[in-house]
């Protein structure tokens, strides 16, 4: 049985001494039944399709590729074919939103947690806002951390860092 959000507070202290909270945006904040992921999914086959002319078979193949070896298939883009990010960012949030309800347990749920609340998500603001808006909680974030503030290297970034 899961616990109940004000149970965790009270019988945790970490949780309940946070000051900042982050939260991914995609199949986390609204439930996954939503589809928008599958839709940018398919936006993003279409748009490897037509950027390196494939066939949509082959573009998916390359997504998923690119998605396991780069991060994400915008990292692998860019970094095999020096595409530019903000149109392939543009063409893969230009998604129908509508399919996102309101969420006022959501919303409930965010008010009771104590402190600042992030958003740390490899889409962008414009994308963030409109999910946030929808689900009627972007009252709740301070920050949108997207992945051009991130200088588009991807979360979790599977770089290995020098010691």
């Amino acid at each position: 049985m899961v616990k109940h959000l004000d149970e965790h507070l009270r019988n945790d202290s970490a949780l309940a001494d946070a000051d900042t909270w982050i939260f991914d945006l995609d199949n986390t904040l609204y439930p996954s039944q939503c589809d928008l992921f599958a839709e940018m999914s398919q936006r993003m086959t279409r748009f490897v399709s037509e950027f390196l002319g494939v066939s949509k078979e082959h573009a998916h193949a390359t997504q998923k590729d690119y998605f396991r070896t780069y991060g994400t298939t915008l990292n692998g883009m860019m970094q095999c074919h020096g595409m530019d990010p903000h149109d392939f960012l543009d063409f893969v949030h230009d998604i129908d939103y509508g399919r996102v309800e309101d969420s006022p347990h959501l919303a409930n749920a965010l008010e009771r947690l104590p402190g600042r609340k992030l958003i740390y998500t490899n889409g962008t603001v414009k994308h963030a806002e409109q999910v946030i808006d929808r689900l009627g909680v972007h009252q709740h974030f301070d920050v949108i951390f997207d992945i051009v503030a991130a200088d588009f290297v991807p979360k979790p970034n599977q770089t290995p860092t020098s010691s």
